[in-house]
């Protein structure tokens, strides 16, 4: 019932633009035959004047007294023969001299428009009078000394828009016979199209469809911005306007006006979907997903969806560490409990300067580890983080070891909290792993960071079950792990973006059983550095 109520509309449609079409062309080729008659008849009317003017007996007989009978005979036969409404020999005083109606000749010639035939021109004028549009043709009567002795004036009616009708009614039958079948067959076609096009779907549902579209998009977190083939602007949802400031309406506009230095248009040349990339755009650092739009396996456009790095950055903290603070914590009320239980073992002994000695040498060494962090690393995220590491360090077992000449007072270029955060995370985290796998006395996990005005070096060593060359080899590829979960493979991955963005270098040293060797080094200078907060 969908279909049929779609195919009638367009039908009617098309119907009209057939009749509309048929009128139009009705109206031009009405007045195309019209010119073609009047142009006939211009012909016919001078071709017979002429030959009336060139006759001898004309000539003889217009400067006679008594001629007007012979020259009415003449003029009417000729009249007849040509078709021509009438054919009027007139002397030089403008006197009848033939005339279809007999009672007129002998009479003056009063008409306008002659006085030029007078003076030996030829020519054609059109005049309205009772009977309808017609044509005069006037052509001068010369003698045998080429002196002007008369005008011949022939003239006709040209057919009205009923005589017209009815001479071509067979020839506009047929032509609109087969403008309505061609018409009708054409409108089924383009119905049939349009239905396929609209997905069997009527305009109100379309409309519905398109509402419900624009507002998802709007309500969308992500930013959404969408492109034709032509760079224009299909989509711009409000997310994206807070995202990259932009105030005024987007929708239509080339992206390359809006955005000068967006990424988007690459995915219609590679033709392939970019994912998982930072990208800064403007002074706004995003996580973006960028994927062509395909139809019919013809790419029709492109769509980017992105998010504000710093949202992905929480996200990736929480993913890299950040999140295991509420362990360490646990961890460090665990220590405290034992820590307590000691004490209070020692008072029950009444070995009171023991206990004392003892709250005296874990309050150093808790004083001691807090201050290093305070002085050597700017950062408190940063401070945090590697705290939160040693604790969870001495709940698993391992000892991590944080050099005493570390350092790190600003970041490099290009590169902030977030970044050190996801990657001091993984490395620490990747070493944890390490060392779970390996057969230890005593697990450890070394790092380093040392910092001067030309280069930062981050080292992060264990003594895990270290890598075999294939695995090292394929270590910075997304979703590769050796530990056989989904939701694996994905930290160095992202450290290595880190590396690129820093222009950093990656070097690491591993043999199996003995353990590995990551060593990051950035450069501090060439761009704009941020100090730690």
């Amino acid at each position: 019932m969908n279909q049929l109520r779609i195919y009638w509309k367009i039908a009617i449609l098309s119907f009209g633009l057939v009749l509309f079409s048929l009128l139009i062309g009705g109206v031009v080729v009405i007045g195309s035959v019209n010119r073609i008659k009047e142009d006939e008849l211009r012909q016919r009317l001078m071709i017979t004047a002429r030959t009336v003017a060139n006759l001898p007996d004309i000539k003889k007989n217009i400067e006679l007294p008594d001629g007007s009978r012979q020259i009415a005979l003449i003029a009417d036969n000729i009249r007849i023969i040509n078709n021509v409404a009438y054919i009027v020999v007139l002397d030089m005083n403008r006197t009848r001299l033939s005339h279809p109606l007999s009672e007129r000749i002998g009479g003056t010639f009063t008409a306008t428009g002659a006085d030029a035939a007078f003076a030996e021109h030829t020519y054609v004028s059109k005049v309205t009078g009772e009977a309808g549009v017609g044509l005069r043709a006037f052509v001068p009567v010369m003698n045998e000394q080429h002196m002007q002795i008369g005008v011949i004036v022939a003239g006709g009616l040209l057919p009205g828009l009923k005589e017209l009708i009815a001479e071509e009614r067979q020839s506009i039958a047929l032509t609109a016979l087969l403008s309505l079948l061609f018409g009708i067959f054409g409108s089924a076609l383009l119905a049939r199209h349009i239905k396929k096009q609209m997905y069997n779907l009527e305009p109100h549902e379309i409309a519905r469809m398109y509402r419900e579209r624009s507002a998802a998009f709007q309500a969308m977190h992500e930013g959404v911005i969408a492109i034709d083939l032509n760079e224009k602007i299909t989509i711009f949802n409000e997310r994206a306007k807070q995202i990259f400031s932009v105030e005024q309406e987007a929708v239509g506009r080339s992206i390359r006006d809006v955005l000068p230095d967006t990424r988007l248009p690459e995915v219609l040349q590679l033709v392939r979907p970019v994912l998982n990339q930072e990208l800064r755009i403007g002074k706004t650092l995003i996580w973006s997903n960028r994927i062509p739009i395909r139809e019919q396996g013809t790419t029709v456009g492109a769509i980017a969806i992105f998010q504000d790095r710093t949202e992905v950055a929480r996200m990736a903290e929480e993913l890299t560490g950040v999140r295991k603070f509420v362990d360490a914590l646990r961890v460090q009320n665990h220590e405290h409990n034992n820590k307590l239980h000691t004490i209070a073992g020692l008072l029950q002994l009444d070995k009171k300067d023991q206990a004392l000695q003892y709250v005296y040498d874990i309050s150093e060494q808790q004083e001691e580890m807090t201050r290093f962090m305070q002085e050597n690393i700017a950062d408190d995220g940063l401070a945090g983080l590697l705290l939160g590491k040693i604790s969870r360090g001495k709940e698993l077992g391992i000892h991590v070891q944080i050099d005493p000449h570390s350092e790190l007072k600003r970041f490099p270029p290009h590169l902030d909290r977030h970044d050190f955060v996801l990657l001091l995370g993984n490395l620490i985290e990747n070493a944890f792993d390490a060392l779970a796998e390996a057969e230890r006395e005593r697990k450890e996990v070394y790092v380093s960071l040392e910092q001067n005005e030309d280069l930062l070096s981050i080292l992060v060593e264990d003594n895990g079950c270290g890598m075999t060359e294939q695995i090292k080899a394929r270590m910075q590829e997304r979703g590769f792990s050796t530990k056989g979960s989904e939701d694996r493979g994905i930290g160095l991955y992202l450290l290595q973006r880190i590396i690129r963005k820093g222009n950093g270098r990656l070097r690491c040293d591993s043999e199996p059983g003995l353990g590995t060797s990551m060593e990051i080094s950035f450069p501090m200078t060439g761009g704009l550095q941020h100090e730690c907060e």
